[in-house]
């Protein structure tokens, strides 16, 4: 016989040792020693500088390391320093890691995500805009943390197969559609 704190199993089902069936609480299980990580704001700038050579359109981009240890593709881009607006972090940081020098010609967009470190969690705001070069040599020479480990300039169209990262590649092509219109 069972009763209403012990049902009995479905039939076919055997009964646990000790004759009781498995009992579910509904109540939620609250975790005693849950670690509450401390969240981190984070502003970046950086984006697109490119050139116009043979008809195309040419984007300095840089190589570094992800944390399993791969190289990949992606734009240059850095924290804001001090009091810099976005732009002029942008082309500070643009400079830095692939040695180009550019102005600003628009906003492209801005990324927004969310990452786990060791001790926190990160909520990374990225600005990014379109920079036409002006002058410097394509180097990582000037990178002063030294995370850059090439630098290349890649046809703007050839950028969505070569960036790591997929908010990257719709900036690029956001870019592309906007440098052909003013073409």
């Amino acid at each position: 016989m069972s009763s209403p704190a012990h049902p009995t199993p479905p039939r076919g089902v055997p009964a646990p040792p000790g004759g009781h069936a498995l009992r579910i609480d509904p109540r939620p299980v609250v975790r005693v020693n849950a670690v509450q990580l401390p969240v981190v704001d984070e502003t970046s700038a950086g984006g697109l500088v490119v050139r116009l050579r043979d008809g195309a359109y040419y984007a300095a981009v840089i190589a570094r390391r992800n944390r399993a240890g791969r190289l990949e593709w992606c734009l240059p881009k850095g924290h804001l320093e001090g009091d810099e607006t976005p732009e002029e972090a942008a082309v500070r940081e643009i400079a830095e890691e692939t040695g180009i020098v550019g102005h600003v010609l628009r906003r492209l967009g801005v990324i927004d995500y969310w990452f786990s470190g060791d001790d926190r969690r990160v909520h990374k705001v990225v600005h990014h805009f379109l920079l036409g070069a002006v002058g410097g040599n394509i180097s990582v020479a000037g990178d002063p943390d030294g995370e850059a480990e090439d630098a290349e300039w890649i046809a703007v169209a050839d950028l969505p197969q070569r960036l790591a990262y997929p908010n990257e590649r719709r900036l690029a092509e956001a870019a592309l559609l906007v440098l052909v219109g003013e073409a």
